[in-house]
């Protein structure tokens, strides 16, 4: 299976587009954090306007604040760039003409999909951990640390420059398997298509749409809300909001709704599992003539 893997891997990586993605994700990135630097006290005078009777010590734009508005940035574009190679991974042999040949191989349909889901799983880690170097470690080391501030609709969370650098691990974990099951559904479409702007363009268009209805309080749409993936892939934010004591302090190393991150990874995970064996499924039945 890893050597089915490794070859999927060297297609991935032979590719411009997929060296287009790690371009667009450090431009982007540069681009909020060169902002951030040059006129980043406007930003902050915005953000405390509402509160400038509070008292607030220390760095307030620093590294840990510049990856979170990062994140709720690009979280929302990363899974274009995430779909422009899941869903060319069938798409993209039946348009160049060489799935039949492949087929021929001595192996069966389910291991050489398994092993082209897995390339595109991990080609998405490559690129989040990439994301992860640029925004989080690359924002420290241009604006440095301090405690962490954050703006909630009703409320501000403070958290110790101590208690900030492991959310964001898990933050980043969450967002992975948010992100591979998006390049899941992608992967599922790229079975019925012969050319790979179809099952991007429909992966996308399902993700914003389902998002828009989010939004909106239709009734139908708030019974199946909870079981959708797309309602689930901005939880990572739970990882940053904290139970308080009596006296309304943060507890250091403590996450307010962890039951909810949790529901939100099984969901996920099922999903995940869901599209991967639907598109084993209708593969193994499809007649292949290209």
């Amino acid at each position: 299976m890893w050597q089915l893997t490794s070859i999927e891997l060297y297609k991935i990586f032979r590719r411009p587009r997929t060296y287009i993605s790690f371009a667009a994700i450090t431009a982007l990135i540069g681009a909020v954090q060169l902002g951030l630097k040059v006129d980043g006290q406007s930003y902050v005078d915005f953000m405390i306007g509402s509160i400038s009777s509070l008292e607030i010590e220390g760095n307030i734009l620093n590294g840990y604040l510049i990856c979170y508005i990062i994140l709720q940035m690009l979280l929302v574009q990363v899974p274009l760039l995430v779909t422009l190679i899941s869903a060319d991974m069938i798409s993209g042999e039946a348009n160049m003409g060489t799935l039949r040949l492949v087929l021929t191989k001595p192996f069966s349909r389910t291991q050489w999909l398994l092993s082209k889901f897995f390339a595109a799983s991990i080609y998405t880690l490559l690129l989040l951990t990439w994301m992860a170097c640029m925004a989080l470690f690359g924002s420290m080391l241009i604006f440095g640390t301090d405690d962490m501030m954050l703006l909630k609709s009703s409320y501000i969370v403070i958290l110790d420059d101590t208690d900030v650098f492991w959310r964001y691990v898990g933050a980043f974990g969450f967002a992975a398997v948010s992100m591979v099951a998006v390049a899941a559904l992608g992967f599922l479409l790229s079975i019925f298509s012969e050319n790979s702007i179809g099952p991007i363009v429909t992966t996308m268009s399902i993700i914003v749409f389902l998002t828009v209805l989010s939004t909106m309080n239709i009734p139908f749409y708030n019974y199946i809300r909870p079981y959708l993936f797309v309602t689930h892939m901005n939880n990572w934010k739970e990882f940053f909001d904290v139970q308080v004591n009596a006296e309304n302090q943060s507890l250091t190393g403590t996450i307010q709704n962890s039951s909810r991150i949790i529901n939100s990874i099984i969901v996920l995970l099922l999903h995940i599992v869901a599209f991967v064996g639907a598109a084993v499924v209708i593969f193994k039945k499809k007649d292949i003539t290209t």
